[in-house]
């Protein structure tokens, strides 16, 4: 069965320079991403003239997917890394998905490309390689190696008030095929 391709961009592919007219299939954004892109920059100007043309369309994540794309990030333990933007990039993903389209998230965002690969969902880097590894973060304290969840919601240790440290607890192969 012939599914259309669907081209999701976040914002470090705007800065990076990624060309959207090179792309075949539809290219989606989300809102947030203009926000992030700041002044008159040239990487706001190529989004802006993209939509425009209509070439991109904007499209806001429904609440379902948002739910998984934040479930997902807590397992992988990303959450804390990613912005608004990038959690909307990962759940508009996940419901083009189940909208029977073949999502492909240009992004050299290493989380975003994480969370993906956990769903997965197909990723491609602008300038960077991409991640060698899918991981698993936890954060701990470097003074009193006290561990804490993911998604913990200080970025200090209750224990010595110290800051607190990613590290991955585990780590897979990861190689970009689907």
């Amino acid at each position: 069965m012939y599914r259309q391709k669907a081209i999701i961009v976040d914002t470090t592919a705007f800065i990076a320079g990624f060309n959207i007219y090179s792309v075949h299939g539809e290219v989606y954004s989300v809102p947030e991403v203009e926000r992030e892109l700041i002044g008159d920059s040239i990487s706001k100007l190529r989004l802006k003239m993209a939509i425009e043309d209509g070439r991109l369309k904007l499209r806001e994540p429904d609440g379902q997917a948002l739910s998984k794309a934040r479930e997902t990030s807590l397992e992988t333990g990303d959450f804390l890394s990613l912005s608004e933007a990038d959690m909307k990039i990962i759940a508009l993903a996940v419901q083009l998905k189940k909208e029977g389209y073949m999502p492909e998230i240009i992004t050299d965002d290493y989380a975003i490309q994480n969370v993906a690969k956990k769903l997965n969902v197909k990723y491609a880097s602008v300038i960077t390689y991409g991640i060698k590894y899918q991981l698993r973060w936890i954060l701990y304290c470097p003074a009193c190696h006290r561990e804490y969840p993911p998604d913990y919601e200080s970025e200090i240790c209750e224990n010595c008030g110290t800051r607190l440290k990613r590290k991955p607890m585990s780590k897979n192969s990861c190689r970009n095929i689907f």
